[in-house]
């Protein structure tokens, strides 16, 4: 379930067999936080657009990196059960030939992974390296020019590559050609390391990795060197050493090529970071990351998209996090007449989420999303149709249950209710806008016009003109609650905004007509004046 740098290259192929024959597969990742707050104006908004938005997350994803990926691959064994292999993956950014990556943590975010558990250890000491495709280029120059570097700069990792080097450098004075000696407790990318630095300083050693944390290193003749280098056995030929530096990466392009179905729960900014991290620097224009996205993964389904329109569909309570939506849906009997859910079970090396509740887990919350779309597939066929549902639907047939909400990712608090990875995002329905005109109260900012409707409600401001601001929310109820205490206000006038009475723009262009046509009228005028 848990996979480091020390497993993951001997996972790699067994996971590849499984993604091959998955159904689907679901996703999920913990950051090192989510919104730059040292970045001015950088707060989602529900004036934002999706454009405005990407900008936005852009320069987060850009500062922060991934601690953990989770991936829970669904396969179908028979006609109406499901088997989950769910893996949590341990990530950490390459430190081999490229510029020295550097990156923001959170102080909210971190204590909120520790609070959940998370295992920072792991993702320092443990963490599969990864890089994107530029970052890929410099390292394949810089091994083709003999110019690469290992760039470790944490003080344990200097200190293990000293270690290494102080035994080998008092070893070999005294040895003779062909001696061996074993280099032990070098964890994950360890191995990879120690080699390269000591084939690099030194011209006449061999070394060889070995099982359990072991580096063989054998004292050779320059000659002996230089066959060994050029023979198929190398465990330190370029490629290799590309193969191992790329790391996680490998898996994204396994993902890729696979082309299976995408899940994952409010997953904007995990495609992003996936983009990011795994494929290309994120672009600039919002459409060109839509476009990437979707060559990449053909088919994504965000299950909080899906699961609201399971609440407006069904009797369905209003519930929030991902694993409350878990709980109702496996509790409650919403389908008391179809056939019942399929089964979903987890894999024999799983079963740990089988038996304890992981939240905030990322291979645990990539399970349950993939739960999740299952369940609520199958409770939206039912309701689709009058006819009798088959005994065991195929997973095709949920599918095309859920065509509406495929490639449309759910967007927090803005201008549309999805960004369509697929076509054109359509426009949210909020409740109408609402307009503050200011008297007596000079000054007045968006931050205190803010703070005096918070305490009622949560309103997003923005500053109309010198004595306006309008107001947005998500809900209808806030906008009554405010139009009715505000109605006698003495320095607060609120009222629904009418763009033709309200925009700046339109007052504007009808002074202009204003003034236009007084001098038409004033020239009528006088120019009648002088014929009589």
């Amino acid at each position: 379930m848990e996979v480091g740098a020390e497993g993951f290259a001997r996972c790699l192929p067994r996971l590849r067999r499984r993604i091959l024959r998955a159904v689907f597969v679901a996703l999920d990742m913990e950051f090192t936080g989510l919104h730059s707050t040292s970045l001015q104006n950088n707060e989602p908004s529900l004036f934002d657009s999706p454009a405005e938005r990407y900008v936005k997350a852009r320069q987060s994803v850009q500062r922060f990196t991934l601690v953990q990926l989770g991936l829970a691959i669904f396969s179908k064994e028979n006609s109406n059960k499901y088997v989950v292999h769910s893996y949590n993956f341990f990530l950490f950014p390459s430190t081999l030939g490229i510029r020295d990556v550097e990156f923001t943590i959170s102080a909210s975010s971190i204590q909120f992974l520790s609070h959940y558990g998370f295992d920072y250890n792991k993702f320092l000491k443990d963490g599969i390296p990864y890089m994107n495709e530029v970052q890929e280029k410099i390292l394949r120059q810089q091994l083709l020019a003999g110019t690469w570097k290992v760039c470790s700069t944490n003080y344990a990792d200097k200190d293990v590559l000293k270690k290494a080097i102080d035994e080998v450098t008092s070893w070999i004075a005294a040895a003779k050609e062909e001696d061996t000696m074993i280099l032990q407790d070098l964890n994950g990318y360890h191995k990879l390391e120690v080699q390269l630095v000591l084939r690099q300083a030194l011209e006449n050693v061999w070394t060889e990795p070995l099982g359990d944390k072991k580096v063989m290193v054998k004292k050779v003749s320059p000659e002996h060197r230089q066959l060994l280098e050029n023979s198929s056995f190398d465990h330190c030929r370029k490629k290799l050493i590309l193969l191992s530096a790329r790391g996680f990466t490998n898996l994204f392009w396994i993902l890729v090529k696979a082309k299976k179905p995408l899940v994952g729960h409010n997953m904007l900014m995990d495609l992003m970071h996936l983009h990011d991290k795994f494929y290309r620097p994120l672009p600039e224009s919002y459409e060109e990351f839509k476009r990437n996205i979707h060559n990449l993964f053909p088919v994504i389904i965000d299950t909080k998209t899906v699961t609201k329109s399971v609440q407006k569909k069904c009797l369905f309570p209003r519930v929030s996090s991902l694993l409350e939506v878990y709980a109702v849906l496996c509790s409650s009997n919403l389908n008391p007449r179809g056939p019942p859910c399929p089964v979903i079970v987890l894999a024999s090396g799983c079963s740990r989420y089988a038996e304890k509740k992981s939240p905030h887990e990322a291979g645990y919350d990539a399970f349950l999303c993939g739960s999740v779309l299952l369940m609520s597939a199958h409770l939206l066929l039912c309701r689709s149709t009058d006819d009798v549902v088959e005994a065991e639907p195929s997973f095709s047939q949920y599918l095309t249950v859920l065509a509406e909400h495929v490639n449309k990712v759910n967007f927090i608090r803005g201008g549309v209710s999805s960004i369509n990875f697929s076509g054109q995002d359509a426009p949210c329905h909020h409740p109408p806008a609402l307009v503050v005109h200011v008297r007596g109260w000079p000054g007045l900012t968006e931050t205190q016009i803010y703070q005096e409707f918070k305490a009622r409600c949560r309103f997003d401001v923005r500053r109309l003109s010198k004595n306006q601001f309008i107001l947005l929310s998500s809900k209808y109820k806030q906008v009554k609650l405010v139009l009715r205490d505000y109605r006698h206000h003495p320095h607060l006038q609120v009222s629904i905004y009418r763009h033709w009475r309200h925009s700046p723009s339109v007052n504007c262009l009808l002074q202009i007509s204003g003034i236009v046509a007084l001098w038409s009228l004033l020239a009528f005028a006088l120019g009648g004046a002088r014929s009589c």
